[in-house]
């Protein structure tokens, strides 16, 4: 009898629960990614794989198995033109070039050694296979599963602008962990740089027809090199990019991404029913 009066009172709090998880699953994926990442920080450290974690966890609950395959096919998507694989790794070591040539005045000319090339190497095929570093941490989760999300019903730059905001202030404990990093050249430096290197990410992730791999590798090279340039040409460096992008691709941002960069209708509302 009790059984019975439950199933005419329709579901419960938990169900409920379930069901607006699901009808949000950006929203649940940002959740989960705050607060795996920040529980470290009491412990004075940092969860860099919290995006990764909160992909894998919000993908088959909101879309089933057809959200988990969704997000396979964007992390092994390399066929691609071989010039995006170019520029993945290029602009990147571009900035990083540019930068050091301008800080010359500054800092003097930066010596490159064989040994240096062979770190950065050894550097950047680690970054690309740990999940407990930034590249593969963050990268299946911003790029693979929240951006594809809010493409879906926003255009590239509104949904790039409101991922800009969200994946900044995830990294705000970082700031508190760095040698002066409360100070006003770090946090401009910290702002700026996270929002244009953003921008860039998502305008490859685009062009590449979704491809999380080819932003990983691009993320993996960005990380992999230590800026010799002074922090503020750098930034500078990165908005000047980001703003190219934007002014110079102006038609894309302001459209719809491709079909491939969305989060299909499919995976993204599945059908819900009570048992």
């Amino acid at each position: 009898m009790r059984l019975a009066a439950a199933d005419r009172r329709g579901p419960g709090r938990g169900d409920a629960l379930m069901t607006w998880l699901r009808g949000h699953p950006v929203v649940t994926f940002f959740v989960v990614t705050f607060v795996v990442a920040w529980a470290f920080v009491p412990f004075g450290s940092f969860g860099a794989f919290a995006p990764l974690l909160g992909a894998l966890v919000v993908a088959p609950l909101c879309g089933g198995r057809a959200g988990l395959r969704e997000l396979g096919s964007r992390l092994i998507r390399w066929r691609v033109g071989w010039y995006w694989y170019a520029v993945a790794f290029g602009l990147p070591l571009g900035v990083h070039v540019v930068t050091a040539i301008l800080g010359i005045p500054a800092v003097g000319a930066p010596s490159v050694t064989l040994s240096s090339v062979g770190s950065f190497l050894l550097v950047f095929a680690i970054r690309l296979v740990n999940p407990l570093d930034g590249p593969l941490g963050e990268e299946p989760g911003w790029r693979g599963f929240a951006l594809p999300g809010l493409q879906a019903r926003l255009s590239p730059l509104a949904a790039t602008a409101i991922l800009a905001v969200v994946v900044t202030v995830w990294h705000v404990p970082l700031v508190f962990f760095e040698e002066g990093g409360t100070t006003p050249t770090f946090l401009i430096y910290f702002t700026v740089t996270t929002v244009a290197v953003t921008f860039w990410y998502s305008w490859l992730f685009n062009h590449t027809r979704g491809s999380v791999l080819l932003v990983l590798i691009a993320h993996s090279v960005e990380g992999s090199i230590q800026t010799s340039g002074p922090v503020l040409i750098y930034t500078g460096v990165w908005v000047v990019v980001a703003l190219g992008l934007v002014l110079l691709d102006l038609q894309h941002w302001r459209g719809r991404a491709p079909a491939e960069a969305q989060t299909s209708r499919s995976a993204d509302r599945p059908e819900i029913t009570f048992s």
